[in-house]
Order: C-alpha cells, then sequence, then structure tokens
C-alpha cells in the first residue's frame, strides 16, 4: 500500500501508518474516548472499564433529567419511574470500576449513587400548610385501576370491607359497571357518576356516601370524571385521574393530559379537593411534581409510605413504582394510607383516611 510522505511522517520511524477508511474513523475516537475516562490498562481491566460505563451513562442520564425538572424522551421517562432502583446499576458500576482499577470511575459511581440516593426522598413541592379549624368530618377514601374490569369483584369484595365514603374506579368496562349497579353496591353507594369509554381500559367512576353533584372532568384519552360532593354541609371537588401511559411514541399525549390535570389543580378554588386515581407517573416525573407544585399534598407521603409501589403489582412491594395516588388540598388533612392488594389486577388499591376541616381563612 503507498502513504504519501506526510503519512509517513505522521505515522513515525518504525510505526505503522495511520489506518484509513472506516476503521480509522471509528479508532480515532475510541481511542479520544478511552483518553479522555483515562481507561487502565490490562485487557480484563478495561473490559470491566467499559461494562460501567454505559451503565453508569444511564444512571447519570435520569439523575440529570431529574436534577433539570424534566422528563425527556425515551426511555427516560420510562427509567424515571423506577429511579429508586437506579442504585443498583449504580452499585454494579462502582464494583465494576473498582475491579478495573479505575478511579475516575470510582468516583463517577460514587456521584451517581449519590445524587440517585439524594432524588429519593419524598418531594414536598408546594406542600399548603397544615389546616386548622374544626374537624367536620373523617373521610376514606379510595382508588382503584381494575385492569379492564377484572378485578371488580375484588373491588367489592374491599368496599364490603374497609367501606370507604369516596371511591375512585379507573378501567371501569360494562361489566364494572353492571357489578356497581347492583342494589348491594347502590344502597352503600347511592350516589355516582359512572361514564364508560370506546375500550375496556377507558370507563372510570366515582362512588360515594354523601350527596354528589357530576361536574365538567378532565378531558383525556381515557375518562376521568368529576363531581362535587356535599360533606357535612361543605362542598368537596372530587376528580379521577387517569392519564395515558408514557409509552414510547405517546409522551407529548402523556404530558398533555398530566398538564389538563395540573390545569384543573391550579383552577380548583377554595373549596377543598381531591384528585384520585392512576396517574401513570411517580414523584420522580416533573409532569407529575407540576401538578403537586400547584399546593396538593401526596396522601401517601403525608402518611410516611410515598416510595411504597402500586404497580405492577406482580411485583409490588418488593419492586415497583408508585403511581397510584391520592392528592387532596388546603382543607383536607391526610392521617393514613395503606395498598391493598386487590385480585386481578396489575395496580394495588390505596386507601387512605383524611380529615375533613371547615372553609380555610
Amino acid at each position: 500500500m503507498e502513504t504519501t510522505v506526510a503519512e509517513d511522517q505522521a505515522a513515525g520511524p518504525g510505526r505503522p501508518p495511520a489506518p484509513r477508511g472506516a476503521r480509522g474513523t471509528l479508532a480515532r475516537p475510541l481511542r479520544a474516548a478511552a483518553r479522555l475516562l483515562r481507561l487502565p490498562g490490562g485487557r480484563g481491566r478495561r473490559w470491566a472499564a467499559w461494562c460501567a460505563v454505559p451503565l453508569l451513562a444511564v444512571v447519570s442520564a435520569v439523575v440529570l433529567c431529574r436534577a433539570a425538572d424534566t422528563d425527556g424522551i425515551t426511555p427516560l421517562p420510562q427509567l424515571l419511574a423506577f429511579l429508586p432502583w437506579l442504585l443498583v446499576p449504580a452499585a454494579l458500576g462502582l464494583l465494576l470500576s473498582t475491579a478495573a482499577r479505575w478511579p475516575l470511575g470510582c468516583g463517577w459511581a460514587l456521584a451517581a449513587a449519590a445524587a440517585t440516593g439524594w432524588f429519593i426522598q419524598p418531594y414536598d413541592g408546594g406542600t399548603p400548610p397544615e389546616p386548622h379549624g374544626p374537624v367536620l368530618a373523617r373521610l376514606r377514601v379510595m382508588t382503584a385501576n381494575l385492569e379492564f374490569g377484572q378485578a371488580r369483584e375484588g373491588l367489592l369484595s374491599a368496599l364490603r370491607r374497609e367501606r370507604p365514603d369516596l371511591v375512585a374506579v379507573q378501567e371501569c368496562d360494562a361489566r364494572c359497571a353492571a357489578a356497581l349497579d347492583s342494589a348491594a353496591v347502590r344502597g352503600a353507594y347511592p350516589y355516582r357518576n359512572v361514564t364508560l369509554g370506546d375500550s375496556a381500559a377507558a370507563g372510570s367512576a366515582i362512588l360515594s356516601r354523601h350527596p354528589l353533584t357530576r361536574a365538567d372532568g378532565v378531558r383525556g384519552t381515557l375518562r376521568m370524571p368529576g363531581a362535587v360532593v356535599r360533606v357535612a354541609g361543605q362542598r368537596l371537588r372530587m376528580q379521577v385521574a387517569h392519564p395515558m401511559p408514557p409509552v414510547p411514541g405517546r409522551l407529548d399525549l402523556w404530558r398533555t393530559e398530566l398538564g389538563r390535570l395540573r390545569a384543573y389543580a391550579d383552577g380548583r378554588g377554595e373549596a377543598p379537593t381531591l384528585i384520585a386515581g392512576d396517574f401513570n407517573a411517580t414523584q420522580d416525573h416533573a409532569a407529575f411534581r407540576a401538578v403537586l407544585d400547584t399546593g396538593l399534598r401526596d396522601s401517601a407521603r403525608a402518611a410516611g409510605v410515598s416510595r411504597t409501589p402500586s404497580w405492577p403489582s406482580a411485583t409490588a412491594p418488593a419492586l415497583g413504582a408508585q403511581i397510584d395516588h391520592v392528592l387532596a388540598s388546603r382543607g383536607l388533612r391526610p392521617r393514613t394510607a395503606r395498598f391493598l392488594d386487590l385480585p386481578h389486577t396489575d395496580h394495588r388499591a390505596l386507601l387512605v383516611e383524611l380529615d375533613l376541616y371547615g372553609p380555610q381563612g
């Protein structure tokens, strides 16, 4: 192979000519990356370091999104739902960097783990001040996603056992609506707003032991009905939440529908307000934190169980994400929160006990 004088000089005496073509183009950035990362020598150590790099890069990308208050693009919103579990790849990255004797990698791993640990702390956001004055009533509020109506029998059993005052139901199909229309359920919950959609996942319902007036709900692909409930002479607004999930290709729709819930929360007025349901979002999603920042309190957070997974039920509570929430405005003080296992659904139900106060000054 012939080379020019310039190329021979660049190669230096006793050194092969610089690679040309695709191999040369690829080699140069790899060598630059190796110099930047200061990868260790030795095949085994270099292999361990290169295995640590993608693990730490993923953790860093997710943590940077969290710090920048953005949800990013696929797969970052999906990974943000499981942010606490990123401590595992961070720890593995530290182990590999230690095995490689790579100081920069060890520092990177420790920084990524520390940042992840910082954001695991419960999010306070725009938490409203504690209500004051007389307590008008103590309410038990339940939210349950029935997964295409399959968990209707489990829901009915939970209603008989737990006797909540207000219930938000998601993914209520025609069979679910028929079950909720039975004499026994109507006797216990004579007031309701049931809206069916064009699929088994689209329907939702509000059940109440207290007088209820239907209200305009939040517009969405899945039904999100609203109501005004009269409890001990106090008006209480209730809204079901069920935005579309952040699946690839539909992130804009997910953000838009969470934005509509935020607009509802921001314009709720002075009446005590509950937004309950499957938000398809955790406190690590910027779109969900924007809802909290309107002055709503996450009941599970207030009760000390903010990181208890509610989905998927097959692995919760050991592994999962808390995407089912009951959000309460000023005038409502959460006291307890429990997650209930229902058969035949991929969600756990959430049961919250709250105190309803009189008008706040």
